[in-house]
């Protein structure tokens, strides 16, 4: 057992069905030389990228920065991931140790959000043993105090509003967090409504996470698509993912599929597992 999920009987892994249709080709969906989300990741035609108003969480994922195309997914001590299952990697570093897994890139890219908001009041993450863990009370100082099964704040150190002392925070909350509490603290959302921001999530041993980070519709037929991004285990680069079900459409999936369930490289979901924070 690992410290990532002291407070559960065994380890919650982000293991699950992998797919061997990886290496699809994405079409002619992929811009070279585009940066970020959006300028990277090309529409099928007819369709337009689904307003997301400047300041929004939907906004701030579509403008992530992107690694150049064609870079490789690493692990958090540098190596190569063996499965070929993206089509672009945000250019966001994933850390020295084995912490920023599944749910924990989703939390991370929420927190960013919040952060560069200045909204560090809404940055709160619960631990596996329900106990909510609040930045505002991080860069006051507190401190966790872990005692069995239970969890506490004490006073240790000076107020602290640098990123430094914020990332710090998210490692913490990587340690005792996973995709069983996120899946508790994130609301059910009907696969229809699909929003950009939303999660995928099956909380447990094991669980997996994906959130959605663009969306578009067909002008003509109302058909919406969107694109998932995914940390994995080990601790990886947050990436972008093919649609193994779909070579013509990938990256891009369709909210219309058929059927209940949303298949991705390495994990299959149920439309019934998306929430939204």
């Amino acid at each position: 057992m690992t410290q990532k999920h002291l407070f559960l009987p065994i380890l919650l892994l982000c293991l699950g069905i992998q797919h061997l249709t990886f290496g699809q080709n994405p079409g002619n969906y992929i811009h070279a030389s585009g940066t970020s989300i959006a300028t990277r990741i090309k529409l099928p035609k007819n369709y337009e990228r689904i307003p997301a108003a400047e300041g929004t969480f939907g906004a701030y994922l579509r403008k992530l920065p992107l690694k150049p195309d064609q870079s490789g997914v690493n692990l958090y001590d540098g190596r190569a991931k063996s499965a070929n299952v993206h089509v672009a990697v945000l250019s966001i570093d994933v850390g020295t140790r084995d912490l920023q897994q599944c749910a924990d890139a989703v939390m991370r890219l929420r927190a960013e959000y919040l952060f560069s908001q200045g909204r560090f009041q809404d940055i709160h993450f619960n631990f596996t043993n329900g106990f909510r863990c609040d930045y505002s009370k991080w860069r006051e100082g507190y401190r966790m105090k872990v005692v069995g099964n239970k969890t506490s704040w004490y006073k240790k150190e000076a107020a602290s509003a640098g990123y430094r002392s914020f990332r710090s925070y998210l490692d913490l909350v990587y340690t005792y967090a996973g995709t069983l509490s996120l899946e508790k603290e994130l609301k059910p959302v009907k696969f229809a409504e699909m929003a950009l921001g939303d999660v995928l999530i099956r909380g447990g041993s094991p669980g997996h996470a994906v959130i959605v980070v663009d969306m578009a519709q067909n002008k003509s037929t109302g058909d919406k698509i969107y694109l998932l991004a995914q940390s994995y285990m080990p601790a990886q680069d947050v990436h972008i993912l093919q649609n193994p079900n779909d070579s013509k459409l990938s990256p891009w999936y369709s909210v219309n599929t058929p059927g209940d369930e949303v298949i991705t490289p390495e994990w299959d979901f149920t439309k019934l597992q998306l929430r939204r924070f």
